[in-house]
């Protein structure tokens, strides 16, 4: 019998999940700029006087979610967009380096023209784009702000990574999912 890894049944990632300080902004610039597609929208969700905000989404027990955005991005990313009253609410952005902080990233077919493209619509890129190395080199990244500080990266590695030439199992790619 063999041990089974894993959540059974799982198949990958269906959304990623974050909240905004406003959400007219964040659609501009996830539409505008990042080019997703709306899909739809849900209401207010609050309690009842009880503790459901707290035991289900472990935020304070009287917040509120005034509204949440669905959108798609190409081919694979799902966004789930939050906009919260919080009745506690933490006012500083977390950084890659704090715990729980994080960044989304992109696959783009040329990284050049995808930087400039974003500096030519005055979105905030750190710096220029790094050439990764050791099992990643081939790969070359930079990082970039949303209006709000979420962290994005764009990532292009159109001739491979070093790593794919000896493994035996390869990342998942967003140009060829079927790999």
């Amino acid at each position: 019998m063999s041990a089974q890894r894993g959540i059974p049944g799982i198949r990958g990632t269906d959304h990623i999940g974050f909240t905004v300080p406003n959400l007219e902004d964040a659609h501009s610039f996830l539409v505008g700029i990042l080019g997703c597609e709306e899909v739809y929208r849900l209401g207010a969700k609050r309690s009842d006087g009880d503790d459901w905000m707290h035991t289900h989404l472990g935020v304070h027990p009287r917040t509120v979610v005034s509204e949440i955005r669905f959108y798609r991005l190409g081919n694979g990313a799902n966004f789930e967009v939050f906009l919260y009253e919080s009745a506690d609410r933490q006012r500083t952005q977390p950084r890659n380096s704090d715990i729980g902080g994080y960044h989304v990233a992109f696959y783009v077919d040329d990284l050049d023209v995808a930087v400039q493209y974003l500096r030519d619509n005055d979105v905030e890129v750190m710096g220029d784009p790094t050439a990764s190395k050791q099992s990643a080199s081939g790969q070359r990244w930079v990082y970039f702000r949303s209006p709000w500080g979420l962290q994005f990266e764009l990532v292009s590695f159109p001739e491979g990574k070093a790593y794919e030439r000896d493994a035996p199992r390869l990342l998942w790619h967003p140009a060829y999912p079927e790999r």
